[in-house]
C-alpha cells in the first residue's frame, strides 16, 4: 500500500493509495498544515484501513445525511428528540452539515466549539450541543462509518452553576395562602407540599391517590408531543421516581372534595367528557397544559402577592429547600423528590447545606457544653 504527502497549488496533502473491497483501486486525500503532519496522517490512514477495512473511507455521506438517519434510529422520549434535533439543527449543520462525515476531523470540532462561544451561547447550551454531537458520531465509529470520534477530546466552556430560585418558608406561607383562591390553587398547593415535577402531577389518575392511607405514587409523567399535537404517558424518569409521597391531612381532605366536583361534572357533561381517569384536568376531562397553567395562572398569583418571579418547576426546588433548611436529612429530600442518588440531592442543593451545618454546630455545641 502506497502512501506519501503530495504538494499542489501550493497546499499539502496526505496521500494513501489502497485498492477497495471490490478490488479497485482508490486513493484518499486529507489537507495538512505541513509534510510532516501530511506524512503522520497518512500513516494514521493507511492504519486505519488495516485494521477496520476500507469500507470506512467509501461511502460519501456528508453530515446533514448522517445525522438525518442517525436521529431515525434513535429510541428516545419525543422530549428528548426534539431536544437533540433543535440543537444540531441550529448549532451543528449550518457550520458542517455539508461536510463529508469521514472529513470531520477534531478541528473542525473545535471550530464549532469555539463559534459556538463566540456568539455569546451559555455554557450548558454549548456542553449539551457537544455532547449531542459526540454521541451521535460515537454511532458513526460503531456504525464503521469513521475510525475515531473527533469530537471525544474538544475543550469545551466550564460549567456554570446557575443559582436556583426557591420561595423562603415564609414566601412558601405567603403562596400558598395566594393560591387558595385560584381555580388550579390545589394543584400549586401539591406540588409545593410533594416536590414533584410538573409532569408527574399532571400525569396523576385517581388510582394513584389512598386517600384512606395519605399517600400519592408516583408511577407515570404526562408530556405532549412538540409536533403533531397530541399528548401521552410515559415511564417516570427513572427507576427512582416511581415512589410514594405521604401528603398532610387536609391536602386528603381537598383532595375528596376535588373529586366529587370533578365526578358532579362528569355526569353533567355525560359523553362529552374524555374520561382519563387524572386528578387535575379541563372542564372536559383533557389533560392540562404546564404552559397554559404557568402562564395563566401561576405568574399572576407570583405578581398579585408580590413574591419571586420563579418557574413553574421551582416549586420542587422550594419543596426541597425548606425540607434542608428544616434539618430533614438528604436522604430523605432525595427519596421523596425521586432522585436517582442521594449525591445528586447534595450536589443540586449545596447551597442550602452551609446553614444546615451551622445549625448542626449549634445543636452540637448546646449537648457537649451543657452543665
Amino acid at each position: 500500500m502506497a502512501k506519501r504527502y503530495v504538494v499542489r497549488d501550493g497546499k499539502i496533502y496526505a496521500r494513501v493509495i489502497y485498492f477497495d473491497s471490490a478490488g479497485k483501486k482508490r486513493q484518499l486525500w486529507r489537507r495538512a498544515e505541513s509534510k510532516s503532519e501530511a506524512k503522520e496522517m497518512a500513516r494514521d490512514l493507511a492504519h486505519s484501513i488495516k485494521q477496520s477495512g476500507s469500507e470506512t473511507f467509501e461511502h460519501q455521506l456528508n453530515l446533514t445525511q448522517y445525522l438525518d438517519k442517525w436521529l431515525k434510529s434513535l429510541r428516545v422520549s419525543e422530549r428528548t428528540y426534539s431536544s437533540y434535533e433543535t440543537l444540531l439543527r441550529l448549532y451543528v449543520r449550518p457550520l458542517l452539515g455539508k461536510k463529508k462525515v469521514t472529513a470531520i476531523r477534531p478541528l473542525d470540532v473545535q471550530d464549532l466549539i469555539d463559534s459556538l462561544n463566540d456568539r455569546k451561547l451559555s455554557p450548558k447550551t454549548v456542553r449539551e450541543t457537544h455532547m449531542v454531537f459526540s454521541r451521535s458520531l460515537k454511532q458513526a465509529v460503531r456504525w464503521r462509518l469513521i475510525t475515531f470520534n473527533p469530537a471525544q477530546d474538544a475543550s469545551l466552556p466550564k460549567r456554570v452553576k446557575t443559582e436556583m430560585k426557591s420561595l423562603t418558608p415564609e414566601q412558601a406561607q405567603k403562596f400558598l395562602v395566594a393560591v387558595a383562591k385560584d381555580k388550579y390553587g390545589l394543584i400549586f398547593e401539591l406540588a409545593l407540599w410533594t416536590g414533584m415535577r410538573p409532569e408527574e402531577y399532571l400525569g396523576l389518575q385517581w388510582v394513584d391517590v389512598d386517600l384512606k392511607a395519605g399517600t400519592i405514587t408516583v408511577q407515570r409523567a404526562m408530556l405532549f408531543n412538540r409536533k403533531g399535537g397530541g399528548w401521552y404517558f410515559k415511564e417516570p424518569k427513572t427507576p427512582q421516581s416511581r415512589r410514594a409521597i405521604p401528603i398532610p391531612r387536609h391536602l386528603t381532605g381537598r383532595l375528596k372534595d376535588h373529586r366529587t366536583r370533578q365526578l358532579e361534572k362528569r355526569l353533567k357533561l355525560g359523553e362529552a367528557y374524555e374520561n382519563h381517569d387524572l386528578i387535575f384536568a379541563t372542564g372536559l376531562g383533557t389533560p392540562l397544559s404546564i404552559r397554559n397553567i404557568e402562564r395563566r395562572h401561576f405568574k399572576p398569583i407570583l405578581k398579585k402577592a408580590k413574591l419571586p418571579d420563579i418557574r413553574l418547576y421551582d416549586l420542587r426546588h422550594s419543596c426541597a429547600t425548606i425540607l434542608f433548611s428544616a434539618g430533614e436529612n438528604a436522604k430523605v429530600v432525595s427519596e421523596r423528590l425521586g432522585h436517582s442518588s442521594t449525591a445528586f440531592t447534595q450536589d443540586t442543593y449545596v447551597h442550602v447545606l452551609p446553614s444546615m451545618q451551622k445549625a448542626a454546630t449549634r445543636r452540637l455545641e448546646g449537648v457537649l457544653r451543657r452543665r
